[in-house]
């Protein structure tokens, strides 16, 4: 077991399987995660929406991914999802596999390499 903090998992509930599906894959290709479960059997949730309560049968997604991209994945379902107020709720993981953890890590977008000046060398011809 390794001890971790920058892993995540995202619960995004949508209203089809179709849906699910779509974004599941789309953030998996995008690599703002490594891996996405979706559900197979409904959830159905009860829940307070505009004044009062309501009920639905919802998909659950369970996304693994790091802390750093939480804003863009968080920006590509709401892009995505046909709710107008998607359920987004990412949790740290607390311990893992040490193998799994590090499929995760190279899995998804690596991280942006800050740009390198190197000093411009003096041309002594010129």
């Amino acid at each position: 077991m390794k001890r971790v903090g920058n892993e995540r998992v995202v619960l995004v509930t949508c209203g089809s399987a179709d849906e699910a599906d779509r974004i599941a894959r789309a953030v998996v290709e995008k690599r703002l995660a490594a891996c996405v479960n979706r559900l197979e059997a409904p959830v159905h949730s009860t829940y307070w929406w505009k004044d009062r309560v309501d009920a639905s049968t919802e998909y659950l997604l369970l996304m693994k991914t790091e802390e750093r991209l939480l804003g863009e994945l968080q920006t590509e379902i709401e892009r995505l999802h046909s709710y107008e107020v998607p359920e987004f709720i990412a949790l740290p993981i607390a311990n893992g596999a040490q193998s799994y953890l590090e499929w995760l890590a190279n899995s998804v977008r690596p991280p942006a390499r800050a740009m390198r000046t190197s000093p411009r060398k003096k041309n002594p011809s010129h």
